[in-house]
Formats: C-alpha cells, sequence, structure tokens
C-alpha cells in the first residue's frame, strides 16, 4: 500500500501511475474532488486502480479521519509519499504583511506531512516501511524570493533527518528528495 499525497496532478500524479504500474495498492488524497476524479478515470481508461480520497493535508481533523480510514480500509501503509505543498513565490520585502503566507505554508508542507507521518509510523513499526519526502533543492541552495516555501520544506528536512536516526534500528527508511523547479500546475 502506498499513499502519495497530492496525487490529484504533477509530481505525485506522475508516481503514482509508476506505482500503479508496478503493481502496488496506489492511494492519493488531494483537496480538489474534480481533479481527483479526473485522475482516477485516467487511471482506469489505461487499466489501472488509483484509490482516491479527498482531504485536506491543512485540516488536522481531516488527516486524523483520514488516517483512522488507511488503518482500517487498508491496515495502514507499507509507504508513505509527503507529495502535496503549497508554494508561494514572494520576495520577504513584500511579504511584511502578509505573514499568513508563512503560516499556510508551513500548515501544508510541514504540519500536513508530519501529521500524516505521525499517525501511520505507528502502522509502520509492525512491518517494514518508508517514508519519502518531496522536498526542494532551494532547501540546498537557498532559493530567493521563496522563502516561506524554502523554510517549511527545511523544516520536514530537519524532522526526517532526526526521524531517521531514530527509526534506523526499527525497519523504517527515510528518504527526502530535493526536487528542482519542475513544471507542475502548483509552479
Amino acid at each position: 500500500v502506498v499513499l502519495v499525497t497530492g496525487g490529484s496532478s504533477g509530481i505525485g500524479k506522475a508516481s503514482l501511475r509508476k506505482i500503479a504500474e508496478a503493481g502496488a495498492i496506489a492511494v492519493t488524497v488531494a483537496r480538489n474532488a474534480e481533479q481527483l476524479q479526473e485522475a482516477r478515470l485516467e487511471f482506469e481508461a489505461a487499466g489501472l486502480t488509483l484509490n482516491t480520497h479527498v482531504v485536506d493535508v491543512a485540516s488536522a481533523e481531516q488527516c486524523e479521519a483520514f488516517i483512522k480510514l488507511m488503518y482500517e480500509q487498508y491496515g495502514g501503509v507499507d509507504i508513505l509519499v509527503n507529495n502535496a505543498g503549497r508554494s508561494i513565490r514572494r520576495g520577504i520585502e513584500n511579504s511584511f504583511d502578509r505573514f499568513h503566507d508563512f503560516e499556510r505554508t508551513m500548515e501544508v508542507n510541514y504540519f500536513g506531512a508530519l501529521r500524516l507521518t505521525m499517525g501511520l509510523l505507528p502502522g509502520m513499526l509492525k512491518k517494514k516501511g518508508q517514508v519519502i519526502n518531496i522536498s526542494s533543492i532551494g532547501v540546498l541552495t537557498n532559493a530567493p524570493r521563496f522563502s516561506a516555501y524554502v523554510a517549511s520544506k527545511a523544516d520536514m528536512d530537519a524532522w526526517t533527518r532526526c526521524a531517521a536516526s531514530e527509526f534506523a534500528d526499527r525497519r523504517i527508511d527515510f528518504t527526502t528528495i530535493n526536487m528542482p523547479l519542475v513544471k507542475t500546475p502548483m509552479l
């Protein structure tokens, strides 16, 4: 069972196609029901199954309900790919009165990913599992005009390094992929 968040388009949808083609149970969440339906139908037309759920990872309540559903319906996950993201391209000087941009970005990119990871890790401890976080090359290069986005990804990267060391002997692997700019609907 592979859960890829933000799988209605872009990196998430492309990853899910490969996952479904490889024979795994492909599961995704996204906020937009129409886009999820379109992705599901696209997979069906190709003879693939995509299990979709409308969930906003920025919502603690929706994440909690979804985690419960994952255990009930799928027995948890084997691989979690934290891909859902929010990107804001705005210089710091143009953000002085836009603190909410930082809060909204953190809510999806850090807290949303962390909520799902923390909720699904207990089940992953019973079997070998992997958490893969889609991050940004901006974390490594200090990209201008992406301070809210890069800060949120850097937080998840730091948490992941700590978790990797804590779970190294527990059969849970952690991977961070620092993606370059990718032409997706988010960009």
